[in-house]
């Protein structure tokens, strides 16, 4: 049987991708599409708790804004659907409270700050080479309408590093009409320096992580996993 998945945020210019290849996925099934726009059109639904009443799907993937994550979580965890969450600008203290909420309720919650198999691995190859060339600042270019500055990607990667070096990592953002996705790691050492970069060129470049995840999500031990790395490695 399909796994049924909703996905919210399924008009925004990364949830549509992932709507689109849940639906042409032949594991998965596209049970809701839910966004503000869909409320009147008969094509989806306007909020997620509609759809989760509505369709009763067995996962549901966040592709949506910060604001809205809480009553979100709130609302899958109340009826025992685990939720991938690809909606970045999650800082630490609101990582804790979803981990503690989706333990009491014994459900799974995954969240990736970036779906992009090559940025995972580009954070990986960064933290290790940060072990022999401790200098390191990031640059992390963005479409305009990003609202998020650092990008989650580049916070995730200097958390990492930190705890490789334990120095801060400057992080400079640039919010620029045309790009999408793109980081640059850089470390410097006597006479050289090495730079590791990913570029998402299309939003496309998101779907397999997060089909991955929303297809591994259930498996998942109660709580907040973070991080495509603790897919890809198990």
């Amino acid at each position: 049987m399909n796994l049924r998945v909703a996905v919210a945020g399924a008009t925004g210019r990364s949830g549509r991708p992932v709507a689109d290849g849940v639906a042409a996925a032949g594991d998965l099934e596209l049970v809701a599409r839910i966004a503000p726009s869909l409320a009147a059109g008969g094509e989806g639904f306007g909020d997620l708790e509609s759809a989760l009443d509505a369709v009763h799907p067995d996962v549901v993937c966040d592709f949506t804004r910060p604001d809205l994550l809480e009553s979100s979580v709130s609302a899958c965890l109340a009826r025992g659907v685990p939720l991938v969450l690809g909606t970045t600008g999650i800082d630490a203290a609101c990582r804790a409270r979803f981990d503690a909420s989706a333990r009491e309720a014994g459900i799974a919650i995954f969240h990736a700050p970036n779906f992009a198999i090559g940025a995972v691995l580009a954070m990986r190859f960064a933290a290790e080479a940060a072990r022999h060339l401790p200098r390191v600042e990031i640059i992390e270019l963005h479409s305009e309408h990003k609202l998020d500055r650092p990008s989650g990607t580049a916070a995730a990667t200097a958390e990492r590093i930190t705890r490789e070096t334990g120095s801060e990592v400057p992080i400079h953002s640039v919010r620029l009409p045309g790009l999408v996705a793109h980081q640059e790691t850089l470390l410097a050492g006597a006479g050289e320096l090495l730079t590791i970069r990913h570029d998402a060129l299309s939003r496309e470049a998101f779907v397999p992580g997060a089909l991955l995840a929303i297809r591994r999500v259930r498996d998942l031990p109660a709580g907040l996993t973070v991080g495509l790395e603790a897919l890809l490695e198990s």
